[in-house]
């Protein structure tokens, strides 16, 4: 029996209807941007599997780090314990981030990321015997499926069955163009209420909603605004981080600079499961206290595995490469010049490029829905032409490993071109 079939049996998959779901191909390898089946047909990984992956699968050097920190300590608990890895990665880290981040909480992946922010941010407020309980978030943000995370994302496909068990979370508009005051107007009016302990955004892109992009000078003014009103800001680049917008994070095209950060996703280059928090001095120093009820309890069983934090390390090493960094100047430049000839398609309502993401939306008469017809006509059409890229709806997007090459890439285009035909 195949593995497709046997997968039946036992395994629940995430965002899946599985009583109308088809069998799923079964991946037995991957190496660079291409994945191959239990049956030997190819695919092109044109996402990443989910923005994790920005150095082709089965890299070499990423592997021969895991397996040399394999031999040497797989894991230590990280209560009461430090490991040499983990303070190569902090000191790593500190020096490629934005320089008011100075301290690192680690965990499991990116929604734990956003959890411990938020909880964080709430709890700085307490320990000062200060009321602010609400968060403040775009609308369509995603920022993951735990508690918090999800009562601060606005998308109710996701969170509806749980809505009255959530954090209360008050949404503004994304400031793409033309919506710049009213989102900054309706910021101001809410931080003058003085009950926010945080605003989080994902910076100048919201992938799950559909790669929707605005610019770093109206989120420097909604930081701003923020920060005249002791309000914190969380960046959540879980999916912006490590390359993906051009640069090393998105916040780096800002000139004001977030309170915390949430990375994850490609922090391992696609390999093991982990994710950091980083925060101010600041915000630290709320929580250091005489006081044990003060201290941030708050962990996780895996919590700076030195495993993991060997690999982000050597993803670090890689995006840092001058290679690399051609790759991603490389891949922004052929979006570049797709956009350019699929713009004018009649089908096509917009085009967004950034870095390495690449997003076209599809003109429609009605508003598609998720996991629309729309939705489902075109992931069939790509899986079966050996692409694999996830449909939000109706909108389509891009976001490579960056070692994809320009033969691999030219093929993702022309199977994105030829699926306007069937919709």
């Amino acid at each position: 029996m195949s593995f497709s079939l046997r997968d039946k049996k036992h395994n629940w998959h995430p965002y899946t209807q599985h009583k109308t779901a088809p069998d799923f191909p079964a991946i037995v390898k991957g190496n660079g941007a291409l994945l191959w089946d239990e049956n030997g047909k190819e695919y092109i990984d044109a996402i990443a599997s989910w923005w994790v992956n920005p150095y082709g699968h089965s890299n070499q050097v990423m592997a021969d780090a895991i397996y040399k920190q394999l031999t040497t300590l797989e894991h230590v608990l990280f209560g009461g314990f430090t490991h040499n890895v983990a303070v190569e990665l902090s000191e790593k880290l500190t020096q490629i981030l934005p320089k008011n981040q100075q301290k690192l909480f680690y965990s499991d992946n990116g929604s734990t990321a956003v959890e411990v922010a938020i909880k964080v941010a709430l709890q700085y407020h307490y320990n000062k015997g200060v009321k602010k309980t609400k968060i403040i978030a775009f609308e369509d943000a995603f920022h993951g499926d735990t508690f918090g995370a999800m009562a601060a994302s606005g998308i109710s496909f996701f969170t509806e069955a749980f809505e009255g068990s959530l954090l209360e979370v008050v949404r503004i508009p994304i400031p793409v163009e033309g919506k710049e005051n009213e989102t900054k107007q309706l910021l101001e009016e809410l931080l003058t209420t003085n009950e926010f302990a945080a605003f989080i955004f994902e910076p100048l892109v919201l992938g799950a909603a559909g790669m929707i992009m605005y610019s770093p000078q109206i989120l420097d003014e909604l930081i701003a605004l923020c920060k005249s009103h002791n309000v914190f800001t969380i960046a959540d680049e879980v999916m912006t981080g490590f390359g993906k917008t051009g640069k090393t994070f998105a916040c780096d095209y800002l000139s004001l600079q977030p309170d915390m950060m949430c990375l994850s996703k490609a922090l391992t280059g696609g390999t093991i499961p982990m994710a950091i928090t980083t925060f101010t001095q600041e915000i630290f120093d709320g929580f250091y206290d005489d006081d044990t009820s003060k201290a941030l309890f708050h962990g996780h069983t895996f919590t700076a595995n030195p495993t993991g934090c060997a690999a982000a390390l050597a993803s670090i090493s890689i995006l840092q490469t001058e290679a690399i960094q051609k790759n991603i100047q490389e891949v922004n430049q052929s979006h570049l010049q797709f956009e350019q000839h699929i713009k004018k398609h009649p089908k096509v309502l917009a085009t967004r490029v950034l870095g390495v993401i690449f997003a076209l939306e599809i003109k429609s008469e009605v508003k598609e829905s998720y996991y629309g017809t729309m939705r489902n006509t075109l992931y069939n059409h790509f899986i079966e032409n050996g692409v694999i890229l996830r449909p939000v709806g109706n909108v389509v997007y891009i976001l490579p490993p960056y070692i994809i090459s320009k033969e691999q890439l030219q093929k993702v285009y022309q199977v994105i071109e030829n699926a306007l035909e069937i919709v």
